[in-house]
């Protein structure tokens, strides 16, 4: 095909596409459409690059896990809560919004308040059955119950 040719029919695709999304009728909703396409596009290549990402990390640490024997390193603090916070929150029925998990040097405290006794006993047990907690400070209360972590002040 002659350059001359060549040009006059990108020319001709690109006057197209112009006239197509510069429209005074329609076009502002052919762009809309155009964007909320590229959009969506993004979202799937970042979507896929962030599995590809977590599959490489859980490979990496899997190969690491096996390389040192199958021993692990406790896990860092926040870490350790958040694990706790996944388990013991798991059931549907948890009281997600009125405890507190902290963890220091892998001692695990309980705070807020509970409506049951057997609901700070089976968040107790949870927690210690999660690997990585040493111990457990459980400071959960029952409503009309002062918080045993608060001191009677003077």
């Amino acid at each position: 095909m002659p350059s001359t040719l060549k040009s006059f029919v990108a020319g001709a695709a690109v006057g197209g596409v112009a006239a197509y999304l510069l429209d005074s009728n329609s076009g502002a909703r052919r762009r809309q459409e155009l964007a909320a396409t590229a959009r969506r596009r993004k979202q799937d290549v970042e979507g896929a690059a962030k599995g590809a990402q977590t599959t490489a990390q859980g490979v990496v640490a899997k190969a690491q896990h096996a390389a040192g024997g199958g021993e692990s390193a406790p896990p860092d603090d926040i870490t350790l809560a958040r694990k706790v916070e996944t388990e013991i929150f798991r059931p549907a029925d948890a009281p997600k919004g009125q405890v507190n998990v902290q963890a220091l040097d892998g001692v695990v405290e309980l705070r807020g308040q509970v409506d049951a006794p057997q609901v700070i006993e089976d968040l107790e047990q949870r927690t210690r059955r999660v690997t990585g907690v040493r111990d457990v400070r459980n400071l959960l209360h029952l409503p009309g119950q002062q918080p045993t972590n608060l001191g009677s002040s003077s």
